[in-house]
């Protein structure tokens, strides 16, 4: 992964020999002689720093501090990320004799575990660098939508033989939209920043969205919607493309997975790769939901995965991103309306805007569902 120039921020004398001595922990070979915070991602710091080997070679790699305050039990995300990007590896190295290119793979410090604690307490760990990827927080043409799909998609099939109760649990009721209906009418009811006045409009249309958001939890508690190991946040942003040729190379940012259902991953995938605009904007006129992205999106997933799901995942593929939009709207207005406590921000009301557009992403995925949930039932037949 290549980030954006703008993301990466050089470091302050001291703060460079504190990341020195955390990367000198893991097993990587050199001399540190750089090291540089990405300011991309909403939850952990992370930082991209260099070695340089001997003959003059010089390595990168990424240290990632774990968010304390997110995942208060750290060592089972962890576990978590250990256990699924070992599976993976050892999936398709049985296949391709060859592991690279599939997941992110972690290194280890001088014991052998795959975290180091830092001066503070903190818990790091380091991951291979992708030299020549990039991520994008909007989808630019209808291959990347493609790709995403697929990446993700291959991410459900890699794992879809790994036991659910393999994996920790790490954040309870992730997806669970009904509590975090609740947990936004508390925010409602103590309106600690004083906001309130100003989201009534939102709150209106959260409320008569409530009929849906139980929909497939009760698909669940029927039996008709099979728990599987799930990302649980597969923002656009989290597949690495090839710089050259917009391919697929990994997925990352595996700190969410967690046993789930495959509805919320597609459902993520639909918010962020059909939404006209990044998260952040102002203007909510100018969000849409663009059909010819949600296409080659499913194409790309159902190609993947298309064996793994059942077909009452199929069916509701098209309502999981109308979902996952009003589940995290309401979770950027709780946000918001906290004071903004949880999600990082860069200026007053960015809470705001986030919700904003999501809400009026889900209204825009509400008006074409029919269109949509057409196009999936035709690739699901042409399986």
């Amino acid at each position: 992964m290549t980030p954006p120039e703008t993301l990466v921020r050089a470091l302050p004398v001291e703060k460079q020999d504190a990341i020195r001595k955390i990367g000198d922990q893991f097993a990587i070979e050199g001399e540190f002689t750089l090291g540089e915070e990405i300011s991309s991602g909403h939850i952990n710091s992370t930082y991209l720093v260099s070695y340089e080997r001997d003959g003059g070679e010089r390595r990168r790699y990424i240290l990632q501090r774990i968010n304390p305050t997110v995942f208060l039990d750290p060592l089972a995300v962890m576990r978590n990320v250990e256990c699924v990007t070992h599976h993976i590896n050892w999936k398709v190295l049985r296949v391709a004799r060859d592991s690279s290119g599939q997941t992110l793979s972690l290194y280890p410090d001088k014991t052998g575990r795959f975290f180091v604690r830092g001066p503070n307490g903190g818990i790091w760990r380091c991951y291979n660098f992708f030299e020549g990827c990039r991520t994008y927080d909007v989808v630019e043409n209808t291959r990347q939508a493609y790709e995403a799909g697929h990446a993700f998609g291959a991410f459900q099939d890699l794992v879809s033989d790994l036991p659910p109760e393999e994996i920790v649990e790490t954040i309870p009721d992730f997806h669970h939209t009904l509590k975090r209906y609740d947990v936004l009418q508390e925010a409602v009811s103590a309106d600690r920043a004083g906001r309130r006045v100003k989201v009534a409009a939102e709150l209106e249309y959260i409320e008569a969205n409530r009929s849906i958001m139980g929909r497939l939890l009760e698909m669940k508690d029927n039996g008709e919607l099979p728990v599987r190991i799930t990302h649980n946040d597969t923002k656009i942003n989290n597949v690495l493309f090839d710089g050259q040729t917009d391919e697929a190379i990994c997925v990352i940012d595996l700190d969410t997975v967690m046993p789930g259902l495959s509805l919320y991953d597609f459902g993520d995938l639909v918010r962020t790769t059909t939404n006209s605009s990044g998260e952040d904007l102002s203007d909510v006129n100018k969000v849409e939901m663009r059909m010819g992205f949600f296409e080659p999106l499913v194409e790309g997933y159902m190609k993947a995965a298309g064996d793994v799901l059942n077909d009452a995942e199929v069916s509701m593929l098209a309502f999981s991103g109308r979902l996952i939009s009003l589940e995290l709207g309401m979770r950027f207005l709780t946000d918001h309306l906290n004071g903004d406590e949880y999600f990082r921000v860069t200026r007053e009301g960015q809470n705001l805007d986030r919700a904003r557009t999501q809400l009026k992403l889900a209204s825009c995925i509400a008006e074409k569902e029919g269109e949509m949930n057409a196009f999936v039932q035709k690739v699901a037949r042409s399986r």
